[in-house]
């Protein structure tokens, strides 16, 4: 059976995106250095070398992805290709314009029924979920299932943070970690 998977590169902090994070500045001020860890042998953006590049292949076999409406904007619904699997995006509002062009990309109201289309269209393989706001929400209905946080060794201080407002407190179990020099990568279970 297939699991819903928070992905997410995190500071020490707790931001996600650093301040100034809106469309043509996705991420905010200074995001690629949460994302420096996903630099290949070559310096380029892609699987790192060594365990991390575990985290990557697990990204890239992925059957679906949730994500949040103003994240999917910022990133031109993925231009309608998230490694080829049907991208779902949380939203209270229709599908803009800009999103109806891609195929693969599917407008829904609420988090339970995007889990659900999302996880039956992923089949046997995971559910990527991205954005804070949908994190959020996917904790609160109790549709998340894991939390792959890669902690990046830095204070961002501002920005937008991941867990800025739960309704309860939800307890975690520590399923995996891998320390690498670049990050440390705790993926987690949430406990239900």
């Amino acid at each position: 059976m297939s699991s819903s998977v928070l992905l997410m590169s995190v500071s020490v902090d707790g931001f996600i995106a650093g301040p100034n994070d809106q469309p043509g500045n996705p991420g905010g001020d200074g995001f690629m250095r949460l994302h420096k860890w996903y630099e290949g042998p070559d310096g380029e953006f892609g699987r790192p070398e060594g365990p991390a590049g575990e985290i990557w292949d697990e990204l890239n076999d992925t059957g679906a992805v949730v994500v949040g409406r103003r994240t999917a904007e910022q990133v031109d619904y993925y231009g309608g290709d998230h490694h080829g699997v049907p991208i779902f995006v949380l939203s209270r509002q229709p599908a803009p314009a800009a999103a109806q062009k891609y195929e693969t990309v599917t407008f829904v109201t609420d988090i339970e029924s995007a889990m659900a289309q999302a996880k039956a269209a992923a089949g046997d393989k995971d559910v990527l979920v991205h954005g804070a706001y949908t994190a959020q929400k996917a904790l609160e209905a109790g549709v998340l299932d894991e939390l792959q946080l890669d902690q990046v060794p830095v204070l961002f201080g501002r920005g937008l943070r991941l867990f800025d407002v739960l309704p309860q407190q939800i307890e975690l179990e520590v399923a995996r970690v891998i320390d690498t020099p670049a990050a440390t990568h705790i993926r987690y279970r949430v406990r239900h």
